[in-house]
């Protein structure tokens, strides 16, 4: 079984990204052929800084493997690092209908956040499908909001297979953990930095972590009365990282009455920030050793890319073009 799976050079990572991407693709690098890739060329619709994308892409790549990405059991590489996977973008569109395109709600989405309305950003989904079909994946983990990115790229694969030759692209599934597919932000929307309603992995310091999260937005409940930890994003968070009889602890609690939600706030930050520290020690030994992390990412895309180009040559071949 091969895994693949991609997340953004975007800044600075939040726990939506860890346990909607990074956590469950971690876990199953034990379970399968993984090939994690950091997706460089799809930030290009959004970040448009030289200097800021390379920084971006260091800074992820060191996240990663902080957080727990094994290079002996996953492949690991820049997604540039890989131009295989540009030249199958191309012969996928020519097979990919507009309407498939225009039914993504995705660049809906972006450009109603004020992203220029570009073509890349409008054939995002295709560039998402090679990057998945270029290494016959059977397994993508995405989050709920990605879901219809993997089906797009199911149709893709389907539609270039019945032009040119059935079973030439493997069709992909998607792997979602239904109980973190959406983690809440600050404000009980999901987690985003578009909504900056975001909690880092690695917050600069307690204090701000801290502060953070004293922003959760709760309602008006006095202390003494009972509350309702249903949807509660204080009870939602927790879930994330306390055990189910810890989350059953606190949901009792609330429904007891007489602890006020600040209380509850400094629970959640001692189990936050404890879970995160051993990643943040590790992060700042990587940080130190870049060549170490670079040896990485190079290592990976030459491993990467004898696949890409079984690939890339196998299609090749199929719509009549001369195998590299």
């Amino acid at each position: 079984m091969r895994i693949l799976s991609g997340i953004q050079p975007s800044g600075r990572l939040h726990i939506g990204n860890y346990f909607g991407m990074m956590e469950p693709s971690i876990q199953l690098q034990n379970e399968g052929d993984a090939f994690y890739f950091i997706a460089d060329y799809h930030a290009l619709t959004s970040t448009h800084d030289p200097a800021v994308l390379r920084e971006n892409v260091r800074n992820l790549a060191i996240d990663f493997l902080a957080c727990g990405l094994d290079p002996e059991k996953a492949v690991f590489w820049r997604q540039s690092d890989v131009p295989e996977v540009t030249e199958l973008t191309w012969l996928l569109s020519c097979v990919t209908p507009m309407g498939l395109l225009e039914r993504c709600v995705s660049y809906k989405d972006k450009t109603s956040q004020g992203f220029s309305p570009s073509h890349g950003l409008f054939a995002y989904p295709v560039l998402q499908a090679a990057d998945i079909l270029i290494f016959d994946s059977n397994v993508v983990p995405v989050g709920r909001d990605q879901k219809q990115h993997l089906e797009v790229t199911r149709d893709i694969a389907q539609k270039f297979n019945d032009r040119y030759g059935e079973g030439l692209l493997v069709i992909p599934d998607a792997r979602i953990r239904e109980e973190t597919a959406t983690v809440p932000g600050l404000d009980g929307r999901k987690m985003s930095k578009s909504y900056d309603n975001a909690i880092d992995i690695f917050e600069p310091t307690e204090k701000a972590l801290r502060k953070k999260i004293m922003r959760l937005v709760t309602d008006s409940t006095p202390v003494e009365e009972p509350k309702d930890p249903t949807n509660n994003p204080i009870v939602l968070l927790y879930r994330l990282f306390a055990s189910s009889d810890e989350v059953a602890e606190m949901e009792a609690s609330f429904r007891a009455g007489g602890v006020g939600y600040g209380a509850y706030k400094e629970q959640l930050f001692q189990r936050i920030r404890d879970y995160y520290a051993p990643m943040r020690e590790r992060r700042e030994q990587l940080a130190a050793d870049i060549a170490y992390v670079e040896d990485i990412l190079e290592e990976g895309a030459k491993k990467s890319r004898v696949k890409a180009r079984e690939v890339i040559n196998r299609v090749r071949e199929a719509v009549g073009m001369r195998a590299m």
